[in-house]
């Protein structure tokens, strides 16, 4: 089996309503797929390969994929990985150019040998994985009543965790924020909250301590990704666990945060790290360590599916008689963010129930994408050759 051609898609979906974050602002939802098609008939999706990550795919991995054995998929990331090396591009789009890639390999491969991804990985620790609800962003006019509307109807959706956003507004209004979905939701689900790096140091320890009174579980990037020993210092001064890692690209990115102890969440994102082979890799290397690893998951039913068998196989950290979720089984972020992409592309949309989600267990990714769909939502292709 040779892969004979790839294939790229960037997905635009507009929003009906905008919703911000620290560091922005937006309109529509965006995500770009790869599919690679083999002489065998079989095809792969995979997900991260959108504007410079297309132009990486075309001109530094092509000529090392073209015509190869999508099986080796393991030297395939090797080789690829090289090619980023010595310019110092496995960061950034060169990560997700290689984590689309790897997992469309991962799907071949699967469906190859007629078997769900996880058991490649050595089979599942678990057949489903519990999941927090991601949303509560800040929209226009949404404060108090359509907010805590909102974080009413997760828990009435059976989850146990949610997670908002911080840093946006100022330390006051934030926490006023914050301190409203709590009494909403009662004391009994977890409540954690993302700065997307809007903070230094100082600061981001004072919110820290002023949101202490509404048992936050964790403060997600509380500053900027890179700074080790920023978060070094925001973890010895709060009380909540520190958590971070979403835009991080490989196990070596991963090294110095994990043996420092900088991070008592490790929050990997199968897009960004480097795919199935290297979420696989930080997440084994995070609980050697003793760090809990809670995937972060943001884009369409492949990367879900992707990060699914991934988390189906990662251990409890540490062991325990009876592992629960939040505390030693890990947990991963589902988005409920509107998103048309999301709902569309995979003919079975990826559904929660009681705050889990069941691992798919079909051949490769176990999802069927709807190719349709994705060329209905397309605004950008690209075939190679």
């Amino acid at each position: 089996m040779r892969i004979t051609a790839m294939e790229t898609f960037l997905l635009q979906s507009p929003l009906e309503r905008p919703f911000g974050w620290s560091q922005g602002w937006t309109d529509h939802r965006a995500t770009g797929l790869l599919k690679i098609t083999t002489d065998a008939g079989l095809v792969g999706w995979g997900e991260g390969i959108s504007g410079p990550a297309a132009a990486i795919l075309r001109d530094y991995f092509a000529p090392h994929l073209l015509g190869q054995d999508p099986m080796q998929r393991n030297a395939l990331w090797h080789r690829m990985y090289h090619t980023l090396y010595n310019a110092n591009l496995a960061g950034g789009f060169g990560g997700s150019a290689l984590s689309a890639v790897d997992i469309a390999l991962w799907d071949i491969a699967g469906q190859a040998l007629g078997r769900p991804i996880y058991e490649l990985l050595g089979g599942q620790v678990r057949d489903r994985v519990a999941v927090y609800a991601t949303g509560l962003y800040y929209t226009e006019g949404e404060f108090p009543h359509r907010l805590l509307e909102e974080a009413r109807g997760y828990v009435a959706a059976g989850f146990r965790g949610m997670k908002t956003k911080v840093g946006g507004l100022s330390l006051a209004e934030d926490v006023r924020r914050v301190a409203a979905i709590r009494e909403a939701i009662g004391p009994d689900v977890h409540l954690m909250v993302d700065a997307n790096q809007a903070y230094n140091p100082a600061t981001a320890i004072r919110i820290g301590q002023m949101l202490a009174p509404y048992d936050i579980l964790w403060f997600e990037e509380p500053v900027a990704a890179q700074d080790v020993d920023g978060y070094l210092q925001v973890k010895a001064a709060v009380p909540m666990a520190i958590a971070g890692g979403e835009g991080l690209r490989t196990r070596f990115d991963f090294r110095d945060f994990l043996a420092r102890r900088a991070l008592d969440i490790a929050q990997p994102d199968v897009i960004n790290v480097g795919g199935i082979t290297e979420l696989r890799n930080v997440a084994l290397m995070a609980n050697a360590f003793g760090v809990q690893v809670n995937a972060h998951v943001w884009g369409s039913p492949v990367m879900i599916a992707a990060t699914l068998h991934v988390m189906a196989t990662v251990p409890p950290c540490p062991t325990a008689r009876q592992p629960l979720p939040y505390q030693q089984e890990p947990v991963m972020e589902f988005d409920r963010t509107p998103s048309i992409i999301r709902e569309t592309v995979c003919r079975e949309p990826i559904q929660q129930q009681d705050g889990f989600v069941p691992v798919p267990d079909g051949p490769g990714l176990g999802i069927q994408v709807d190719e349709e769909a994705v060329r209905r939502l397309c605004v950008a292709h690209q075939r190679i050759p």
